[in-house]
C-alpha cells in the first residue's frame, strides 16, 4: 500500500486535541467498540494503518490498543514498541478465529472477528455490523480515580453471561518515531497507544462487581484500558463485552 506521509498540521493538531480531552474523560461507559491493531516498524503495509489508527485512538467513543508485534524484526529494523507478549495475543487471535497464520497490519475488532486495519471502510463497517447484532459493548465499565486508588465498577450483563477477565492493558503515550532501517527507512511515524504490558484483575461472572487497584500501579504508565473479555475453555481470547480507557491525570 502506498504511504500517504506524515500527517498534515491541522489534522495532527485535531488528534492532540482529541487526546488532551481524553486525559480527563475517564470513563466511556458503552464505547462504539474495540479496536486492536497488530502492526509493526518493519512491515511495509503498516504505516496507513498506523496512520488510520491515530484517529481511532483519538476518538473518545472509542478504545484502541496497538499491539506492535516481533516477527518482522529480521528484516532489517528492530520494532522497539514490539514484545512477544503481543505476538503470543496474535497467534492466540488465529488459534481462536481457526486460522493458519497471522499477519500486519491486522485489526481485531471485540475480539470477534478481524479485518485489514489500514482500510477503514472495513474497520467501520465490522463495527457497525457487530452492533447492529447486539455483539459491541454489552456490559457497563466506570472507573472512580482517589487519592490512593483506582475502583473499576463493571455493570450486570443485561441476560446470561460466560465469566470474562477483567483485563488491565498498559500503553504508551504517543511516541514520534524516526525509522533509520528496513522496509520503513527513512519514514518518521507518530504511534499511539502502543501495549507494553496487561493482566488481570478478576474475574467477572455476570453480576456488577467491583475491582480495587492501587493508583500507583496506572500511575507508571502512560494509560490503560480496561477489557471485559470471555476467555474459552482453552484458554484462547473471545468476545469482548465491555471496555473504558483510563489515563493519568497528567501525560
Amino acid at each position: 500500500m502506498e504511504f500517504r506521509g506524515y500527517f498534515r498540521l491541522a489534522a495532527l493538531g485535531l488528534v492532540l486535541a482529541g487526546f488532551a480531552g481524553a486525559v480527563r474523560a475517564d470513563t466511556a461507559e458503552r464505547p462504539l467498540g474495540v479496536i486492536e491493531l497488530f502492526t509493526s516498524q518493519g512491515c511495509n503495509s503498516c504505516p496507513p494503518a498506523d496512520e488510520l489508527f491515530a484517529e481511532f485512538a483519538a476518538d473518545k467513543n472509542m478504545v484502541a490498543l496497538a499491539y506492535h508485534v516481533t516477527y518482522w524484526d529480521y528484516l532489517g529494523w528492530q520494532d522497539k514498541l514490539a514484545s512477544s507478549d503481543n505476538t503470543d495475543r496474535q497467534y492466540a487471535y488465529m488459534r481462536a478465529f481457526g486460522g493458519r497464520s497471522v499477519y500486519t497490519p491486522q485489526a481485531v475488532i471485540n475480539g470477534r472477528t478481524h479485518v485489514n486495519g489500514a482500510k477503514r471502510e472495513d474497520v467501520t463497517g465490522a463495527l457497525d455490523n457487530l452492533a447492529r447484532t447486539g455483539q459491541g459493548m454489552n456490559v457497563d465499565i466506570g472507573v472512580v480515580q482517589n487519592n490512593d486508588t483506582v475502583t473499576i465498577n463493571v455493570g450486570a450483563a443485561d441476560g446470561p453471561a460466560s465469566a470474562a477477565h477483567v483485563m488491565i492493558v498498559h500503553f504508551q503515550p504517543p511516541q514520534v518515531v524516526d525509522l533509520e532501517q528496513g522496509e520503513n527507512s527513512g519514514r518518521q511515524i507518530t504511534y499511539w497507544n502502543a501495549v507494553t504490558d496487561a493482566h488481570a484483575a478478576g474475574m467477572w461472572h455476570g453480576k456488577a462487581q467491583r475491582y480495587e487497584l492501587p493508583k500507583s500501579e496506572l500511575e507508571k504508565k502512560g494509560g490503560c484500558a480496561v477489557l471485559l473479555q470471555a476467555v474459552g475453555k482453552d484458554g484462547l481470547p473471545g468476545p469482548i463485552l465491555g471496555a473504558t480507557i483510563v489515563r493519568r491525570p497528567t501525560i
